[in-house]
């Protein structure tokens, strides 16, 4: 189940900015992916939900290589 992540900038709240897949026990995000290669913009996406959030573990999983291993990134804020 995705989590919502609010953003608020100024005064403007926007409830839903962003969604979180996996929050475990508030101290670590789980993005999940199923694409061919891992791109930047998913290292930045998992980094800003850590960075707004200020949970300082991160795994980046993508489901779409041989072996699991290759398709996680760990990240520490």
């Amino acid at each position: 189940m995705e989590l919502p992540l609010p953003v608020r900038y100024k005064d403007l709240l926007l409830d839903c900015g962003y969604r979180i897949d996996l929050l475990v026990s508030g101290d670590l995000i789980v993005e999940i992916k199923s694409v061919e290669t891992l791109l930047p913009i998913h290292q930045a996406q998992i980094l800003t939900y850590m960075r707004l959030t200020k949970v300082p573990l991160g795994l980046l999983v993508n489901f779409n290589v041989t072996k699991l291993r290759n398709g996680i990134k760990r990240f520490v804020l």
